[in-house]
C-alpha cells in the first residue's frame, strides 16, 4: 500500500490547474444511460471512483472509448453510448467501493423500466441513507423493495410518469436520482426543496444539452417536462470547486501563493469568504482565481450547511488550516454524524482540537510537527496532507487511496508549485 512522504514549512508559490469536479463528473456519468445515442465527456478528471464508475457502466451495456484532451484542454474525453442496456444490475463488489453508484438507479428505471442496485458504500463517515431516492422514484409510479442488501425497482407498464417530489431536507444525490428519472417520465413533474449545488446545476445543463427540459436551475423548485428520449451530446464538466477550495487552504497554511487555473468563483462563494475571513487574499485572473496569505490565519466560526452554505467537504481542510490561527475557532458539522475521524490525527501532529458531539473546539498553535498519521476518508486525507505542508519536519500518510478518489495528481500539482512531497510504495 502506498504512503506519502512530506517535509512541510516550504510556502507554495505558482499555478495549478484545477480538474474537472469528482462530484459533478460521477453525476453526468449515469447520464449515459438515458439515450442510445454517443454522450462525450471533457474535461473528466483521472481520478480512481471514475474509473469505477465507467467499470460498473461498462456491466451494464455502456461501451466507454477515452482519449486525452487537446493540447489547449485539460482532463480526458471520454465517450459513452448505451445502444443497448445488457443489464439492469449494479452489483455488490463495484458499488461497495463508491457510494455515487446508486446514480444508476433513476436512469436505468426511466429507460429500461426496471433496477436492481446494491445498497452503496463509499467514506465511512456517518449514515446516508438513500430514503430520499426512493420515495422520489415512488412519487414517479415506481414499485420499490429492498431485499438481501438490494433495492429492486419497477416502473409501471407503461413507464414512469411525471409528479410532485417534495423533499423533507436537502438531498444532493436525491436530487440527481429524481431528475435523472423525471427527464423520460411521461408528463411534467416538480421537484421541491432541491439541492442547488453547483454541481446539479451542472447535471441539469447535460440534461438540457441532451434534449431535457427542465426550468428552475440554480433555485430550490425544479420543474421538468418529460420527454419520449433524449439524444447524445458532448458536455464539459465543470472544475471541481471543492479541489480548488483544498489548494487554496494550501496557499493560506503554508503562508504562500498560487493561482488556480480554471476555478471559477461563482460556484465556491461560502469557501472564499471563509478564506477570506481566515486572512487569505482572493484575487481575479484571467484564467481563474489567485489566493495567498496575508500575515497569520485568523480565527473563525464555520457551520456546515447545503449550498449554498459552507459545503461539509471543506471543512476537514479549514480545520486543518484553523490549527494554526491565531485564537480559537469553531466548526459545527450538521451534515454527517462522524466526520471528525481525523481530529485524532491532526493532534497527533499538534494541534489543539477538542470534539463536542457535532462542534469541533479547535485552538490554534504556534506550530505543527510532522509525525506519521492515518487517513480515514478522502476529504480527512487532504487535510493531512495539508497540516504535512505546514509542519516542521518529516510527515508519512497513509492509507492514502481516499485520495486517489478525489484528487487528480496531488503529488505532482504540489512538487510543481514548491512542496516537498512524494509518494512510495509501502512494500
Amino acid at each position: 500500500m502506498d504512503k506519502i512522504i512530506i517535509n512541510g514549512g516550504k510556502p507554495l508559490k505558482g499555478k495549478i490547474c484545477i480538474s474537472g469536479a469528482k462530484n459533478a463528473a460521477l453525476t453526468l456519468l449515469p447520464c449515459a444511460l438515458l439515450t442510445d445515442e454517443p454522450l462525450t465527456l471533457r474535461n473528466l478528471p483521472r481520478l480512481a471512483d471514475v474509473d469505477s464508475f465507467g467499470h460498473l457502466l461498462n456491466q451494464l451495456g455502456v461501451s466507454t472509448t477515452v482519449e486525452g484532451a487537446k493540447p489547449d484542454e485539460m482532463g480526458r474525453v471520454m465517450t459513452l453510448r448505451a445502444r443497448n442496456i445488457v443489464s439492469t444490475v449494479a452489483p455488490y463488489d463495484i458499488v461497495r467501493k463508491m457510494r455515487a453508484s446508486i446514480l444508476v438507479l433513476g436512469p436505468l428505471l426511466a429507460r429500461a423500466g426496471e433496477a436492481t442496485v446494491s445498497l452503496p458504500g463509499g467514506c465511512a463517515i456517518g449514515m446516508r441513507p438513500i430514503d430520499l431516492h426512493l420515495k422520489a422514484l415512488e412519487a414517479l409510479g415506481a414499485e420499490i423493495e429492498i431485499t438481501s442488501g438490494y433495492v429492486r425497482a419497477k416502473a409501471p407498464k407503461g413507464g414512469l410518469t411525471g409528479g410532485t417530489i417534495s423533499f423533507p431536507q436537502v438531498s444532493v444525490g436525491a436530487t440527481e436520482n429524481a431528475l435523472m428519472a423525471a427527464v423520460l417520465a411521461k408528463g411534467t413533474t416538480v421537484i421541491e426543496n432541491a439541492a442547488r449545488e453547483p454541481e446539479i446545476t451542472d447535471l441539469a445543463k447535460c440534461l438540457i444539452a441532451m434534449g431535457a427540459s427542465i426550468d428552475g436551475l440554480r433555485t430550490d423548485t425544479l420543474t421538468v417536462h418529460g420527454k419520449e428520449k433524449l439524444h447524445g451530446a458532448t458536455y464539459a464538466v465543470m472544475a471541481d470547486r471543492i479541489e480548488a477550495g483544498s489548494y487554496a487552504c494550501a496557499a493560506l497554511i503554508t503562508g504562500g501563493s498560487l493561482e488556480l487555473v480554471g476555478a471559477h468563483k461563482e460556484t465556491m462563494p461560502s469557501i472564499l469568504s471563509g478564506f477570506v475571513d481566515a486572512g487569505g487574499i482572493v484575487e481575479d485572473t484571467k484564467d481563474g482565481i489567485a489566493v495567498r496569505a496575508d500575515g497569520g490565519i485568523k480565527a473563525l466560526s464555520v457551520s456546515t450547511a447545503p449550498y449554498p452554505a459552507f459545503p461539509t467537504d471543506m471543512q476537514a481542510q479549514f480545520m486543518s488550516m484553523l490549527a494554526l490561527a491565531e485564537g480559537t475557532s469553531l466548526l459545527t458539522e450538521t451534515i454527517f454524524e462522524n466526520r471528525y475521524m481525523h481530529v485524532p490525527e491532526l493532534t497527533r501532529m499538534g494541534a489543539d482540537i477538542e470534539v463536542r458531539g457535532r462542534a469541533a473546539i479547535v485552538r490554534g498553535v504556534e506550530k505543527l510537527h510532522g509525525a506519521p498519521v492515518m487517513a480515514t476518508d478522502l476529504r480527512a486525507s487532504m487535510s493531512l496532507i495539508l497540516a504535512g505542508l505546514a509542519a516542521e519536519g518529516t510527515t508519512e500518510v497513509s492509507r492514502i487511496y481516499h485520495l486517489d478518489r478525489g484528487y487528480e495528481r496531488l503529488e505532482e500539482k504540489l512538487q510543481a508549485v514548491g512542496a516537498d512531497i512524494e509518494r512510495i510504495s509501502d512494500g
